[in-house]
């Protein structure tokens, strides 16, 4: 497989590609044989009921707003899953929505803010998701990364628009600044919708001279709303969950106005110069691997320091099954250290900016 843009691809290597200018991309060892049966199991029984949905939002008289409200209560249907033993949690209230305090017994919990925070953004297409449904991947994140994570539950249609959505995260931001947290012990992390909202946020902190985190970490990010990419790319085929087409519904019937999208609603047709250093990790068989890629080459086209991480045959999101699948482990460690490195880096920034300034 190739991709445009100067990055190419072949079958998946443990290697690293680093040329100046281009972008730096990381392949990761073969799926293990658990991640190659989940990859199959879900191809056969998910992949049709999520496209089935979508004809359900698309074309029968739940088309629209019905449909979004019925996906948003999916949220709820996840409250049984659990953040593992050991994780604290405190709640947070905003105007319009809220978040969440994700933290170990072991580790510094928000009241440390010296210590560094991960602001979250979940993911679930703009229109589902929430606390209860990435309670238990966030704080393994954060467990990992040994700092606290405030998990953001962002307004998503059909009461918001994906403008309202940055808002809310520019909203959490400057709610972890106002609390005393330096932008550079604050790292922005998503999946999916919420790992195309991190950079969203990052480029709207940037347009209104808000000092911008330490870093950006995205799994799997949606971040071009335009679905014709997706459309042709052979990974349509190839996704265990998701299409081109299921990811048109929130886009096209919740956000476009008039039939019409703002280009400058996707993060991928920004300028990304003075961006934080990115990771990005994605699926080589998932439909969103043409947004990871379109954000990677923005990052090098600005000089950005990042990395796209591809990973061999992998779920959309498949680290919430880091409880069985080892890919999965690995992939949540492999975050985790560029997080605490970027904490690390923008410890040591500050105290020569104190020092500098004494």
């Amino acid at each position: 497989m190739r991709t445009g843009g100067g990055v190419g691809m072949t079958a998946p290597v443990p290697a690293t590609v680093r040329t100046p200018g281009r972008v730096e991309v990381e392949f990761r060892s073969r799926a293990s044989l658990r991640l190659r049966i989940a990859h199959a199991l879900l191809r056969a029984t998910l992949r049709p009921a999520v496209d089935a949905l979508s004809v359900l939002a698309e074309r029968t008289p739940l088309r629209g707003d019905p449909a979004f409200r019925i996906a948003n209560a999916a949220d709820l249907a996840a409250y049984p899953l659990r953040a593992a033993r050991g994780t604290r949690r405190a709640p947070v209230r905003f105007a319009g929505f809220r978040a969440e305090w994700l933290w170990h017994r072991d580790h510094p919990g928000p009241g440390e803010p010296a210590a560094g925070v991960i602001l979250y953004f979940h993911g679930g297409g703009f229109l589902t998701g929430g606390l209860h449904s990435h309670r238990r991947l966030a704080a393994r994140i954060a467990r990992t990364a040994g700092t606290a994570l405030l998990n953001v539950d962002y307004r998503q249609l059909p009461v918001a628009h994906l403008t309202d959505s940055v808002e809310d995260a520019v909203t959490a931001y400057r709610y972890l600044l106002d609390r005393g947290i330096p932008a550079e012990r604050v790292v922005f992390a998503g999946d999916s919708a919420g790992g195309g909202l991190a950079f969203a946020a990052a480029l709207a902190a940037r347009a209104r001279g808000i000092a911008l985190p330490a870093a950006i970490a995205a799994i799997a990010p949606f971040a071009d709303l335009d679905p014709a990419i997706r459309r042709d790319h052979p990974n349509d085929r190839r996704d265990a969950l998701l299409s081109a087409r299921s990811l048109t519904v929130p886009a096209l019937i919740g956000f476009a106005r008039d039939g019409v999208l703002d280009p400058m609603w996707s993060p991928v047709n920004h300028d990304f110069a003075g961006m934080p250093p990115t990771l990005i990790q994605v699926s080589d068989s998932e439909v969103l691997l043409p947004d990871a890629e379109a954000l990677a080459r923005r990052c090098a086209e600005a000089g950005v320091p990042h990395t796209l991480q591809i990973w061999n045959n992998a779920i959309h999101v498949f680290h919430a099954g880091a409880d069985v699948l080892p890919d999965a482990r690995a992939a949540i460690a492999d975050l985790a250290d560029f997080v605490r490195r970027a904490l690390d880096s923008g410890a040591v920034a500050g105290d020569v900016d104190r020092t500098t300034a004494a």
